[in-house]
């Protein structure tokens, strides 16, 4: 019997995401860490994610979590509302 590799691209939440004032960007890296600006303050925060579904648990190296949800491709996360940048 052999075995079979299943290979798939990075998940699709994967990527920049912006508030609509451009104020706050959060990318979401494919290697399961996100990187998150704020007023022009690269890596203002920085953290590891997992994903289920739409729902994302963060994990923030600082210590706390939080958590996001992609519906209709807009991601809620926490008091915050993020657009895909494209």
């Amino acid at each position: 019997m052999n075995a079979q590799t299943i290979t798939t691209g990075p998940h699709p939440h994967v990527g920049m995401w912006v508030t609509a004032d451009g104020r706050i960007r959060q990318e979401l890296l494919p290697t399961g860490r996100y990187e998150e600006a704020r007023d022009g303050r690269e890596r203002a925060y920085t953290g590891r994610y997992t994903v289920t579904g739409d729902h994302i648990d963060y994990y923030d190296d600082l210590g706390f979590t939080a958590t996001g949800d992609v519906r209709d491709g807009v991601l809620y996360h926490e008091h915050l509302v993020l657009y895909r940048e494209h």
